[in-house]
């Protein structure tokens, strides 16, 4: 795998989970990190954010690793803060070459009440907010003139949809297949400044997303021979949930000079969960 060093890899959702083996990865391929994370609950949501201290857990990962790291506590869903965030890595690292638009929830139980805010809570985070980054560093991408990588990360919901009436699945479906859109018409437009955009789309990945409480409880009702929102969710693989870094072994190429021509790509790295 191609270096990174002396570049800059900016991440969102980076406190735990996916985006966190991500900066470990980068980090460790000679990358600088920004990373970004709400470490704060969402009142419609049925499990917990990352934390505060998850996100210093990232930043000693990223540390020790020899590589500098700024971390800021922000909202994706909010633009100002969103854009202020990157704009103050930027000027912290001198540059932006990598965007990892990775911050996501879903809520898969069913309620809450508020449907409407439950749709604009998901939706707001997982589209706006992938939205809000990109808007944000593209300009700095193109200023730095050596082109550059962007990567969002998609779902299996944005490939192939489940049966599923629940408010928040219908906005999670939405928010993934927008993604999409974006990530294709984000890369015919900065193909002229050489920087790559595509998706990534992940089967059950284990995180804060996958393993809590009430992920539990609709697995358990699944493995009786319930119905619900995760009873359809198997993959084609023999294996039931992807680690982390499985993800970023992708994302390590897809920023590499490996994947140099690789651009628009909407790419499933699911166990075959789409096949099935």
């Amino acid at each position: 795998m191609t270096g990174l060093e002396g570049k800059v890899a900016l991440i969102t959702g980076a406190a735990r989970g996916q985006g966190r083996s991500h900066a470990v990865r980068l980090a460790s391929e000679g990358a600088d990190i920004i990373a970004l994370d709400i470490c704060a609950d969402i009142d419609t949501m049925d499990y917990p954010n990352a934390t505060p201290a998850d996100l210093r857990e990232t930043v000693a990962q990223v540390e020790a690793l020899g590589r500098r790291i700024v971390a800021v506590e922000a909202d994706v869903r909010d633009a100002a803060a969103t854009r202020a965030a990157v704009d103050g890595g930027y000027e912290t690292l001198g540059r932006i070459d990598i965007v990892l638009s990775n911050a996501g929830i879903v809520r898969l139980s069913d309620g809450p009440d508020d449907y409407a805010q439950m749709w604009q809570d998901v939706v707001s985070t997982n589209l706006s907010g992938g939205f809000h980054v990109v808007a944000a560093a593209v300009p700095h991408l193109i200023s730095g003139g050596q082109g550059g990588s962007i990567v969002f990360t998609g779902s299996t919901a944005g490939v192939r949809p489940t049966a599923n009436l629940n408010t928040a699945a219908l906005a999670y479906t939405a928010s993934k297949w927008g993604l999409v859109g974006i990530c294709k018409q984000y890369a015919a437009s900065l193909a002229e400044h050489s920087i790559r955009v595509n998706i990534v789309h992940p089967t059950g990945v284990a995180s804060g997303m996958t393993m809590n409480e009430a992920m539990g409880r609709l697995a358990q009702e699944a493995a009786a021979g319930g119905k619900n929102s995760i009873a359809e969710m198997q993959n084609a693989l023999p294996i039931e949930i992807l680690q982390p870094s499985d993800i970023s072994d992708t994302i390590a190429f897809l920023v590499s000079d490996q994947a140099k021509w690789i651009t628009g790509v909407s790419l499933p790295v699911d166990a075959g969960f789409s096949v099935r």
